[in-house]
């Protein structure tokens, strides 16, 4: 059961942002201060993605673990409404899924950033590896190597379920 009332629920449901969150603006600081000049939520690109470099034919989707499923301790499962929760996330995952394919359909290279890796202490060290890994493909582009393969970077790796029933 809800310990808040409808009206508490709705005012607490509404502050939360889509765009211009924490991990977004420590993202785009770090990335502004690498020298790297960016688009935010660029309407050009399906999904209005978070951070685009066009230089580095590069995405940055910064995905919040509860909204998206991320699996970590912060992908927590409320105890009431449950039916909702489940398809909205399932309608979140399948966008971004769709998203991603979009992206790499047009030759963009994705990085997904999860909150929990901008965090508490991981946070100079996800930045930090964002920023390399930008830096080595934009060198790759410069020399003119055509990739077959797209790049795909994920933060932190995706954290598998464990499947019930064993095997």
């Amino acid at each position: 059961m809800d310990t808040f009332s409808p009206e508490q629920r709705h005012r607490c449901m509404s502050n939360i942002r889509s765009k211009n969150t924490l991990p977004e603006i420590l993202m785009r600081k770090r990335l502004f201060a690498c020298g790297w000049r960016f688009r935010v939520c660029d309407k050009r690109l399906q999904g209005k993605p978070d951070v685009v470099i066009p230089k580095a034919k590069t995405i940055i989707d910064v995905r919040g673990c509860f909204w998206h499923r991320h699996g970590c301790k912060d992908s927590t499962m409320p105890k009431s409404n449950i039916a909702f929760w489940v398809e909205k996330w399932s309608k979140n995952v399948k966008r971004d899924h769709g998203n991603e394919v979009a992206w790499r359909d047009v030759g963009w290279n994705l990085i997904i950033a999860w909150q929990c890796s901008l965090e508490g202490v991981k946070v100079d060290h996800t930045l930090e590896r964002i920023c390399a890994k930008i830096e080595l493909w934009t060198s790759e582009c410069e020399i003119g190597k055509p990739r077959r393969i797209l790049h795909r970077m994920e933060l932190p790796k995706p954290i598998r379920k464990a499947k019930v029933g064993g095997a």
